[in-house]
């Protein structure tokens, strides 16, 4: 009885404060590790480096040039933590009883917080890493599909922008088969929608670089 009366009131408190999820997912998905990391620890201001992007393969290939061992770790560190700010919130929420619509509210408004985040101007990221946390949190199986994925693409193209964006495809496609009536919850694409176009959106600088073949490497 306890225990049901102590979910129950975390359920309220949940409901009441949505709000307060809302901007935490948007400030949290806002912080720029990658920035803070290369320019703290590294050294080097990645915005006025590579390809100026505040993600990890900018990290990855500014900071190689400097110190590749540590490269390697900032970069896998900027991973992780944009990854895991994808979910934090949400996971928190979860925990509180938010319901789903909740859920995948927040999971967008902390893709749209990476990559337009509040703490550098409104620039930001691609989106790649804090979408796949979103998305393990909320939908696991079509996100470790599109890990496989992404990692056998860039093992074979060596091409991180790409490698994501096929990836991304081969979330909408295997979550369209495991869930034909809609995201568990909500019965509807919407959220995955809004995120992969985000996400989109954010690479056609580097898509027209594709077509033009100046793409580089990600290793």
């Amino acid at each position: 009885m306890l225990i049901h009366t102590i979910l129950s009131g975390f359920k309220d408190f949940a409901t009441s404060f949505n709000g307060a999820f809302y901007i935490a997912a948007y400030l949290i998905g806002g912080i720029p590790f990658g920035y803070l990391l290369a320019k703290y620890i590294g050294k080097v201001n990645i915005k006025e480096h590579g390809s100026g992007n505040i993600g990890a393969t900018n990290v990855l290939r500014v900071l190689k040039e400097k110190d590749p061992r540590l490269a390697k770790k900032l970069g896998a560190v900027t991973l992780l933590l944009d990854a895991l700010k994808g979910a934090i919130v949400i996971l928190i929420a979860k925990f509180m009883g938010a319901n789903a619509d909740t859920l995948y509210s927040i999971g967008v408004l902390a893709v749209i917080g990476h990559c337009y985040t509040p703490f550098l101007g409104f620039e930001g990221g691609k989106g790649v890493a804090t979408g796949f946390g979103v998305f393990l949190t909320l939908i696991p199986i079509p996100a470790l599909i599109a890990l496989a994925v992404w990692f056998a693409a860039v093992k074979g193209l060596k091409i991180s922008s790409l490698s994501s964006l096929i990836a991304l495809i081969s979330i909408l496609i295997s979550a369209k088969i495991l869930y034909p009536d809609g995201l568990p919850g909500i019965h509807t694409f919407t959220p995955l929608y809004l995120i992969a176009f985000i996400i989109f959106y954010k690479h056609i600088p580097n898509i027209i670089r594709l077509f033009k073949k100046e793409e580089g490497a990600v290793v």
